[in-house]
């Protein structure tokens, strides 16, 4: 019975990082729109903005999930303008947000 149960809890905890799993095609998508634009405030930490590949600082935006995280990164947060800034399409901005993701996972 403990051995389900530690089981089907594994099992939970695992659903947010498998939502995010993403082929190389979109992460390059990904990597070129963070390349552009992301990487002004994500590679330094300005504004508070999550470093990319600080775990420390993703872990709790990764468990609030995909939807939380691209709800910011659409309407903004703080000093970082809707779309940070861009013209990208949902897709784009959703690739750029997995790509920073896959970066600590």
């Amino acid at each position: 019975m403990l051995k389900k149960l530690s089981l089907a809890i594994l099992s939970l905890a695992l659903v947010p990082a498998l939502s995010m799993a993403t082929d190389a095609g979109t992460l390059q998508k990904g990597e070129k729109l963070y390349k552009s634009s992301c990487i002004a405030c994500h590679s330094t930490g300005a504004a508070n903005a999550p470093k990319l590949g600080n775990k420390q600082a993703w872990e709790p935006l990764i468990a609030r999930g995909m939807d939380q995280m691209m709800d910011v990164a659409t309407k903004g947060k703080g000093a970082m303008p809707a779309r940070g800034g861009t013209k990208a399409d949902d897709e784009s901005l959703r690739a750029a947000v997995e790509y920073m993701v896959s970066r600590v996972q």
